[in-house]
């Protein structure tokens, strides 16, 4: 059974920092892209991050570029989003998702409320 479990989530100050955390089991992780998704109440999800299985490359919305940081470690089957110098527009519920390579399997984990007062 696949299982995405998401944690980091919390209330901070504009300006500070989080790091969302997501830990896959019943998959064989090395071989999924993964991303990280976001949807503020109102608007419809969006992708914030994306990286790449093999290769590594990586997309960032631009609203996100260069303040947060999608990183992966295999043996831990976890995928993490370093968000530094949040603002009060990334207040979001944040959703990781993996996608096998070949795109035949595309999993989302639970999701977890960021939230950023000013």
């Amino acid at each position: 059974q696949v299982q995405l479990v998401e944690s980091g989530g919390g209330l901070v100050q504009a300006g500070g920092s989080l790091r969302l955390s997501c830990t896959a089991s019943g998959i064989i992780f090395s071989t999924y892209h993964m991303g990280w998704y976001r949807q503020a109440p109102g608007k419809q999800r969006e992708l914030v991050a994306f990286r790449r299985t093999r290769g590594g490359s990586t997309y960032y919305a631009d609203s996100v570029k260069g303040r947060f940081t999608i990183s992966r470690d295999n043996a831990k089957n976890t995928v993490y989003l370093q968000m530094s110098s949040l603002k009060p527009e990334d207040t979001a519920v944040y959703y990781c998702n993996l996608q096998q390579e070949t795109g035949a399997y595309d999993y989302w984990g639970q999701g977890t409320q960021v939230t950023v007062s000013s």
